[in-house]
């Protein structure tokens, strides 16, 4: 489907870089935190301590897993990755994007975490949390964008010349599968065939 993912810690710009991504391509725009939020008609924070960390990613993972959106650019949670089966989903929906962003200029960004509704378990740090996660991103992501030391309209137009550039490789790969599939194709067997001599 025609759909742009975008994965990454807290902070890193998903929802602000989201808006002007679909606008500028035309999109919709949809944050899953606000889907999660609106169903359970609570915030993230309270959900996070009602459930705890691991029902609550349970929870994002299943609603995540359920999406079913076109021509839509989707802001994700950072602990989306968590969630085998979401990611397998999204990786469906479209090309999924990871905003890098390197641990300095994450941690002057973030504030209050717990009121961001980031998920730590007892004794994480955010440290601990950001060494975690990024081999996760790195390995869903099908495009890789740093947006450190970059304003944010620097870093759209970086997401869309990554994205064309993807789209064309795809497109490459689909030429390339077709003309490999009708070379494939069995060829008549041209060598006559022999016949027996007929004894005398």
């Amino acid at each position: 489907m025609n759909n742009v993912i975008l994965i990454g810690m807290p902070g890193c710009g998903k929802s602000t870089l989201g808006v002007l991504l679909a606008k500028s391509l035309g999109m919709t725009f949809l944050d899953t935190d606000l889907v999660i939020q609106d169903r359970e008609h609570a915030l993230l924070s309270q959900l996070i301590r009602t459930h705890g960390s691991d029902g609550f990613l349970a929870l994002e993972g299943s609603i995540c897993a359920q999406l079913d959106v076109n021509n839509s650019v989707i802001a994700t949670g950072g602990s989306v990755v968590y969630e085998p089966k979401a990611m397998a989903h999204l990786s469906q929906l479209g090309t999924v994007v990871y905003l890098k962003l390197g641990y300095k200029a994450l941690a002057r960004r973030l504030g209050n975490l717990e009121k961001r509704g980031v998920v730590l378990r007892p004794g994480q740090t955010l440290r601990m949390l950001y060494d975690e996660r990024v081999p996760l991103y790195e390995k869903y992501a099908n495009i890789t964008v740093d947006c450190g030391g970059q304003d944010i309209e620097h870093t759209l137009r970086r997401v869309r010349r990554e994205q064309l550039f993807s789209l064309s490789q795809d497109n490459d790969q689909r030429q390339n599968r077709r003309k490999n599939r009708s070379r494939r194709k069995v060829q008549p067997d041209s060598r006559k065939t022999q016949r027996p001599e007929k004894g005398g």
